[in-house]
């Protein structure tokens, strides 16, 4: 692969844009080396600016399950646009989207629209302290939730963690009121109900994907229901990645536990800037003008987004069947990648939840944050820089999850298969 005109572009980048990138993990600080600036999309690949091709397991972290440039999806934002990119002002569309995602979300009576999952999560948590007139709220460690303040914690000390900051320009006095958890381990959040004076809310990645894919324990979720509900804390459960991916209703499609409030963004956008939270009835009536809980945006509903969120969701209802290809494929690729493995003798162990799948090289099951550290991060440096010489575009951390659309076929799976063998023949003989 040639990388002239990326590696030009990005010297160029830095001297406008901090670290030469609008989101950090975009700059291959996790493996090393210069990120392909990227010319356009087709179907399951990506093309950069000098002339490479890959088949792209990113898939602009998660949103376009139908791959790039859908014509439905495309034809959707283009007569839409035509129409005027924003109004300030209501549409029909707003309803038409709403009302799909509450016909599909048992646990989801009305919803409302945001800008991104960040703003998504932020509004739930206010709502969550809104309706229970309490400050404290619960997460876990390794579950990303955006980058608003009360989420940027890292650990503290003693048996129930109270959070500290993890970035500068955080105030302690906000993460003070955030409790960190250990994912899969009930007795880790009974410790912070214990050590907190009101929980307003737990929120949760039911299918965590930002420490690698790592789902949460069916038995796990259904003690955060029953402690919520004895303590009269809400459950959030944050699929702004999981939601239609993992299943047409999520991770509610593969478990029986039900949240309070739900965060939504990327495929409910078609690829578009989206983001949303929804609930129950009688608490998505605390949001402002109905209630006290105030939350506004002036592009929240952007018709744009809506009509192509609309067309994805359509599309996906269209045929069930689409989840069992998805995840048939997931499981192939993911398959494949194992057993190249083991014929090189490389720790790795997998994980596949509809169209999302993981991968770590370790040789111990991975249940929550401090087992995914212990995933070998050079193996997976080597194994990406390897694998997207050969074409394949994968996420560029270990502590990221992988998407598969509809746009990649058996004979692309098979040939990043193919892929990873060469890869990891080449790791495995430099050891």
């Amino acid at each position: 692969m040639r990388y002239e005109k990326s590696e030009a572009a990005f010297r160029e980048a830095i001297r406008y844009i901090p670290g030469g990138v609008d989101s950090p993990v975009r700059a291959f600080g996790s493996v090393g080396g210069v990120p392909p600036f990227i010319e356009r999309g087709e179907g399951a690949y990506l093309y950069d600016i000098d002339g490479n091709r890959y088949i792209d397991y990113v898939q602009s972290w998660g949103p376009l399950i139908f791959g790039h440039c859908d014509p439905e999806i495309e034809e959707a934002v283009i007569s839409t646009a035509k129409k005027g990119l924003s109004f300030g002002a209501p549409t029909e569309l707003e309803t038409e989207l709403a009302r799909e995602i509450v016909t599909l979300f048992e646990s989801i009576d009305r919803v409302r629209f945001v800008n991104s999952g960040t703003e998504a999560v932020m509004s739930a948590i206010r709502l969550a302290r809104g309706a229970t007139g309490r400050d404290d709220i619960i997460k876990f460690t390794g579950c990303y939730h955006g980058h608003s303040d009360s989420l940027l914690v890292q650990a503290g000390s003693g048996a129930a963690t109270f959070g500290n900051p993890s970035s500068p320009g955080v105030p302690a006095d906000l993460t003070r009121h955030t409790l960190l958890a250990t994912y899969n381990d009930l007795q880790s959040v009974e410790r912070c109900f214990e050590a907190s004076e009101g929980i307003a809310c737990v929120i949760i990645e039911p299918i965590a994907g930002n420490m690698g894919l790592v789902p949460a324990e069916e038995e796990f979720l259904q003690g955060l229901r029953a402690l919520c509900d004895a303590h009269g804390a809400l459950l959030i459960f944050d699929e702004v990645m999981s939601g239609f991916r993992a299943s047409l209703r999520g991770a509610q499609g593969v478990t029986s536990v039900r949240p309070d409030l739900v965060t939504l963004g990327k495929v409910i956008g078609g690829g578009m800037p989206v983001g949303a939270f929804g609930g129950r009835a009688e608490i998505m009536a605390q949001l402002s003008p109905e209630g006290p809980v105030y939350q506004a945006g002036t592009l929240s509903g952007n018709p744009v987004a809506m009509a192509a969120g609309l067309a994805s969701l359509r599309k996906l209802k269209s045929d069930p069947s689409i989840y069992v290809t998805l995840a048939e494929r997931a499981r192939k690729l993911t398959d494949g990648f194992a057993a190249a493995a083991r014929a090189v003798e490389l720790p790795m162990v997998t994980e596949v939840r509809g169209s999302m799948f993981g991968f770590f090289f370790t040789d111990r099951p991975v249940k929550n944050f401090e087992d995914a550290k212990r995933g070998d991060n050079e193996l997976f440096k080597a194994f990406h820089h390897g694998m997207l010489e050969r074409g394949i575009y994968l996420a560029c951390s270990s502590y990221e999850t992988g998407f598969i659309s509809t746009a990649i076929d058996d004979a692309m799976i098979e040939e990043t298969i193919r892929a990873a063998y060469e890869t990891m023949q080449e790791i495995a003989d430099s050891l």
